[in-house]
């Protein structure tokens, strides 16, 4: 279904979403100008701030603060940046040396009603896969998720496509994720085993999906886009009437959402400043 709403005001409204999701995942954590700044462990993916600049100017104060506070724990300040943030961040940010790091697309989606949802991931379904909700004390499943879902990303994934035993550190923050109560988490099985991970963090009015990883000799067979779909009926049913998801351009997960009817709500650019 086409977005109605405001891509300014959803914006504001996932970005929010994160900063407080990843703010209460993370070991610790500070408002800082209109968002949140947060720290898990070194190299870890919960080192950012999110949600800055976009209810009013960013002081150098503020951002002072910011890049001193990564500084004493050995980080690089990393935020997240969208194109409807105060001009005096982007500002502040070019006066401090910040650099890019990587692009991010938002993609979101008024949502449909949630029979028709099951029905595309029922449709979606290759032949032998069963999707299945993972429920709280389910200790094998926790760990099959840690296990798949971080083999799609850094620091596991290696630049050859190598995937590097998973650490204590990665395993933690994982499974705090996977624990959250707003967290749903999603396995698709099959051959006997988790071959597929999706979940997502329902936030009535919005849903963000993410943790999508399907393992090499599964892919493109529909898992994921069935994952998404049922992801999307689970948040209907609870209440969200927005999906949205956080994907680098031009992979499958951009695809996948696209086919359902999302649009590009918004772009993001992470910017690092330099090593201390």
């Amino acid at each position: 279904m086409p977005l109605t709403m405001d891509t300014i005001e959803l914006a504001r409204l996932e970005e929010m979403r994160q900063a407080r999701g990843v703010s209460e995942i993370a070991n610790e954590s500070q408002p800082i100008a209109g968002g949140v700044m947060s720290y898990e462990a070194p190299d870890s993916w919960a080192n950012q701030a999110c949600g800055l600049g976009l209810t009013g100017p960013v002081s150098d104060a503020d951002l002072d603060r910011l890049v001193e506070w990564y500084a004493e724990r050995g980080a690089p300040a990393r935020i997240e940046l969208t194109a409807h943030a105060d001009h005096t961040l982007i500002e502040g940010l070019r006066a401090r040396g910040f650099l890019l790091h990587e692009f991010e697309n938002v993609y979101a989606l008024d949502l449909p009603p949630a029979d028709q949802l099951r029905e595309r991931a029922a449709a979606m379904l290759p032949e032998g896969a069963e999707l299945i909700q993972l429920q709280p004390g389910d200790d094998d499943g926790v760990m099959a998720f840690v296990e798949v879902t971080s083999s799609g990303f850094p620091p596991r994934l290696q630049p050859d496509g190598s995937v590097t035993p998973v650490t204590d550190e990665i395993a933690a923050i994982m499974r705090k994720t996977v624990e959250h109560p707003r967290t749903r988490t999603f396995l698709a099985y099959m051959d006997g085993r988790v071959v597929a991970t999706g979940a997502c963090e329902v936030a009535p009015p919005i849903v963000c999906m993410f943790g999508a990883v399907t393992l090499p000799e599964y892919r493109r067979r529909g898992l994921q886009a069935a994952l998404i779909a049922m992801r999307l009926a689970h948040a209907r049913d609870a209440g969200c009437g927005i999906g949205v998801i956080h994907t680098r351009p031009g992979i499958a997960t951009e695809r996948n959402i696209r086919r359902l009817g999302a649009e590009l709500a918004y772009t993001k650019v992470v910017m690092q400043a330099p090593r201390p």
